[in-house]
């Protein structure tokens, strides 16, 4: 009889329905159970012999908190019984009230925490005090969703449980060492994140939203053309790639879809409806790693008068020199239409990308130079240094795309302006290892009735060495502006179409954002993991109104 190998994982809810991912040790059918009588049943489907369902619960009242139980063939897996499970509260699929307010929480970058009981080497995670303090007030404050924006698992980073576990598989000394190399290890690093009781607790209890990263696969993923290329030419890069491809659409995105979505998903068709779906989901993540314009994992939800699009900004680009963007011209077009859609019927607009697109003004001029470089306008010596300061100092984010960059300021202040602007459109992003507010500013031209900002958060578990504390400072200084005016004067570059300045920050350390919406009001709250005797808890460290 199978039992609960991972999860269950709350993901999409609506007001009347909800999916529930969960992993069993082996086939058969999950069924969510709620004592007013709703809930569902799924069989599981099967990829490199593990075994997942993604249960709909159907028949939900909107504004209510409903506890679930989840059972595999008949047999009661979830709740747990075994410590430190008993001292949760249960589970529960909390459906909106189809109100104005919204409450959503992000962060990204989270390294998988030591067992309970080690040392923590980089210190407190967020999301285990998220967990804590749900659980000590469970009808108290929480987030209508919780959104990770990319770096969920560390593939080329991994801990030294992980290492240990690896060298009993294969050979550390041959390629790729101590980073994952398949299926199978991609597994372990899920378990090795979300087993960890609180977070297990709290991602049952809690709807989650994702995006991938570049760790999700490997650093610096997709920098450049000629990195795909080097990476290719490697002996183990392609069954890394099409390994980290599948566990995250298993892992991730299949949760992130809405019940129609996965209803119109020919590939969730296939994959349950076969024997084993191993080949057609290798089939697709070869097509995905092959061409950009093949797959879009990019997706929208809407949270009441709350529009979030997450977009994807690692697989979606074109790397061509010449050519390059963040995303490709399908899915650009399909980001505008995404906003613009019933303009009207939002009030607060979120752009969900896990690079920020604002960044340290030496930071950005850097990264533009670098384009430059690498697109041969200096000559191929300059070329050939700008893709080796390209990936030795990761500068891959929007302005390494500078078209894009443009692009995206220009989007964001139409989507701003007109009698159906939204009060705010916020940027949401990661990727840095720390947090910080900026804000941006179209000089010649009206300002968007929308206040446009963006809220960049990270880590959620995870360190930054001190020596990128002191630079990250220094890139917002007005120093660093007349040095980064050398690097685009060098370049031949001129002054952006857009200027911006940091409002909020640096902040560094394990940490939450929380934007919370009422109407047109918005109000930005940023609290960090502490360390508090035996426990952990999230202390508040800066809250402002982000409306205007």
């Amino acid at each position: 009889m199978a039992g609960l190998r991972l999860g269950p994982l709350l993901r999409y809810v609506d007001g009347s329905s909800a999916t529930v991912w969960a992993e069993t040790d082996g086939p058969g059918t999950v069924e969510v159970r709620c004592p007013d009588g709703t809930g569902g049943t799924s069989g599981t489907f099967q990829v490199c012999g593990h075994h997942y369902a993604l249960v709909r619960v159907t028949g939900l009242t909107p504004g209510t908190t409903t506890p679930y139980e989840v059972f595999v063939d008949g047999e009661r897996v979830w709740p747990l019984t075994r410590e430190p499970f008993p001292s949760f509260p249960p589970s529960v699929i909390r459906t909106p009230a189809g109100d104005d307010r919204a409450r959503i929480s992000f962060g990204s970058c989270r390294w998988a925490s030591p067992p309970t009981g080690e040392p923590d080497p980089v210190g407190p995670d967020a999301l285990d005090a998220l967990a804590k303090r749900l659980a000590a007030d469970p009808d108290g404050e929480r987030p209508d969703v919780l959104l990770l924006l990319g770096d969920q698992v560390y593939a080329d980073e991994t801990s030294d449980a992980t290492k240990e576990w690896l060298a009993k598989r294969r050979n550390l000394s041959e390629p790729p060492g101590s980073q994952v190399a398949d299926y199978e290890e991609y597994t372990h690093l899920y378990y090795e994140s979300w087993l960890d009781p609180q977070v297990r607790w709290l991602l049952s209890t809690v709807p989650t939203c994702m995006i991938f990263d570049d760790h999700d696969v490997i650093d610096d993923w997709n920098t450049s053309a000629s990195w795909v290329e080097d990476m290719r030419a490697t002996s183990w890069w392609r069954d890394r790639v099409l390994s980290g491809l599948m566990s995250y659409w298993v892992h991730q995105h299949l949760g992130n879809l809405s019940p129609a979505d996965l209803d119109a998903d020919p590939l969730y068709a296939a994959v349950r409806e076969a024997p084993d779906g191993t080949g057609a989901l290798r089939d697709f993540a070869s097509r995905a790693e092959a061409d950009a314009t093949a797959v879009r994992w990019s997706y929208r939800r809407d949270f009441g008068r709350v529009r979030l699009v997450m977009v994807d900004s690692r697989a979606a680009r074109v790397l061509e020199e010449g050519r390059r963007s963040m995303l490709d011209r399908d899915e650009a077009a399909w980001l505008r239409a995404q906003i613009f859609d019933d303009r009207g019927s939002y009030d607060h607009l979120l752009v969900g990308t896990s690079l920020p697109w604002l960044l340290p003004h030496l930071v950005h001029d850097v990264e533009v130079w670098s384009s430059v470089l690498c697109r041969g306008d200096k000559g191929p010596r300059w070329a050939r240094l700008g893709e080796k300061l390209r990936r030795a100092a990761d500068l891959e984010h929007w302005s390494a795309f500078p078209d894009s960059f443009e692009e995206l300021a220009e989007l964001l202040a139409e989507a701003g302006s007109g009698p159906d602007a939204p009060a705010t459109v916020c940027v949401l992003s990661g990727d840095v290892h720390h947090a910080y507010v900026a804000e941006p500013d179209w000089p010649g031209r009206a300002a968007p009735e929308a206040r446009v900002v963006q809220l960049t958060c990270s880590p959620v578990h995870n360190s930054i060495p001190a020596s990128m504390r002191v630079g990250f400072r220094f890139g917002w200084s007005a120093a660093a502006r007349t040095l980064g005016r050398l690097f685009t004067l060098h370049g031949g570059l001129g002054r952006p179409p857009v200027g911006w300045r940091r409002t909020g920050g640096p902040w560094f350390g394990n940490q939450l954002m929380t934007l919370a919406t009422r109407g047109r009001s918005a109000v930005l709250r940023l609290e960090h993991a502490r360390q508090e005797g035996a426990g952990v808890r999230l202390r508040r460290v800066m809250e402002r109104q982000l409306s205007r």
